[in-house]
């Protein structure tokens, strides 16, 4: 998917939702867990519950690849489910170089065809150019990311006073573009997003701790904000495990929808 079917997803669907994939077997309703696939199940009645209110949907690889060649079936099988229409990111977070880079690019967009992958930029330039050979698929460096642990090394300053997550900013955004590069920003340093915003002011943003880890949505819209929109704010706890009944997909629909309404009135503010 390009950058001009992303923007018009979002116009159209009046919404700037990633919905997080995060499929835990242990917290799946227990009346799934009988059925063949039960990560897939769960996955497709989830998908089906909030496809209307997201332009996005992000599985966290760990969850699927700790289950052996059953995961990646199921992740395959999902990846497949999804419309066409939504961007699809692998939250992968590969950071290797030379042909295992090239290799991994291949997994995520050839064979799962994949529309963007994460990627840790510290191993350098030779990291992430390997994907950004795929015409119209996406990398998405991590830059500022929310965890308490970015504390140990994301804000460390050189002999200039510079940090750096802003070295990673001004550096990987010579690899790319704002047409196939994007950044994760932790929803949970909001004046932080400001500072990426003002350093990377074309590019998307990835940004996850909205909801369950206590991010603010009028934030982020406030601090990330650019012309075309250039955010992807992602919900996962707080809609897939909205319920672990038999009701959780309509559960689902009732948390996406809240959001999507949510964004509605930042768009229809922002003249969207």
């Amino acid at each position: 998917m390009n950058k001009e079917q992303l923007i018009a997803e979002i116009k159209r669907k009046q919404s700037f939702l990633c919905v997080g994939l995060d499929t835990d077997i242990d917290k799946i309703p227990a009346h799934l867990k009988n059925t063949e696939d039960p990560i897939f199940e769960f996955n497709k009645a989830i998908i089906d519950a909030t496809k209307e209110y997201c332009v996005a949907y992000k599985p966290n690889i760990a969850f699927y690849e700790c289950l052996g060649p059953k995961g990646w079936e199921s992740l395959k099988k999902t990846l497949d489910y999804i419309p066409e229409n939504i961007f699809t990111i692998a939250d992968a977070k590969r950071g290797d170089i030379g042909n295992t880079s090239r290799y991994y690019a291949k997994t995520f967009f050839e064979y799962l065809d994949f529309d963007a992958v994460t990627i840790a930029p510290y191993m350098g330039e030779d990291s992430i150019t390997p994907f950004l050979e795929f015409k119209d698929k996406w990398v998405i460096v991590l830059a500022l990311t929310s965890n308490k642990g970015a504390l140990d090394f994301q804000f460390l300053t050189d002999i200039t006073g510079e940090k750096l997550y802003e070295k990673v900013l001004k550096t990987t955004e010579k690899w790319g573009s704002p047409e196939n590069m994007m950044y994760v920003v932790g929803a949970t340093r909001a004046e932080g997003i400001g500072h990426v915003r003002k350093s990377v002011p074309h590019h998307f943003f990835l940004v996850p701790g909205v909801g369950a880890q206590g991010g603010s949505l009028e934030d982020v819209a406030n601090f990330g904000w650019n012309q075309d929109c250039g955010l992807l704010v992602n919900s996962s706890r707080g809609i897939i495990y909205a319920s672990n009944g038999e009701d959780f997909a309509e559960k689902a629909t009732e948390s996406a929808q809240q959001i999507q309404l949510q964004m509605k009135a930042i768009l229809t503010e922002k003249g969207w």
